[in-house]
């Protein structure tokens, strides 16, 4: 499995902001994949420019880049007799996945100790067949369309 790392992915603290460690409140169950969705920019851009609420508000809705956090009992098995895929296990927990942009079970939780107009966390839930598929490049380099 490609888990990408900091020399990747630019800079670790961009990551870190991205994909900061919280505790999802929540854990897959049967052939579930839970996984942590990036988080959306902040207020303003580097360059000064001020994003309103419905830019933000659509972006972090429609992300479709996450990491893996959890894999269900089932995950990746056969459903009847728990023997893994031949294909063995398509993502593995760290990786970083582009998820459907609608589907599985959404929410979001507050970032512990987090300015008041700072953005939650978005997590989700989905069916493992709906991976789309593992980012081999720098996870908070792409970009979704709207």
């Amino acid at each position: 499995m490609n888990v990408i790392d900091s020399t990747v992915a630019g800079n670790s603290a961009d990551l870190q902001d991205s994909f900061p460690a919280v505790d999802p409140g929540a854990k897959p169950l049967g052939a579930r994949v839970l996984v942590q969705l990036r988080r959306t920019k902040k207020k303003t851009t580097a360059a000064g420019i001020i994003l309103v609420e419905e830019t933000r508000e659509t972006e972090k809705w429609q992300n479709m880049v996450g990491k893996v956090i959890a894999l269900g009992p089932l995950a990746f098995r056969k459903r009847d007799t728990m023997e893994p895929w031949v294909e063995g296990l398509w993502v593995d927990i760290g990786e970083y996945v582009r998820v459907p942009k609608w589907g599985g079970d959404r929410w979001e939780v507050p970032l512990p100790g987090a300015k008041e107009d700072e953005d939650p966390v978005l997590f989700m839930v989905l069916n493992d067949h709906e991976i789309i598929a593992t980012v081999t490049g720098d996870p908070l380099s792409m970009k979704a369309f709207i």
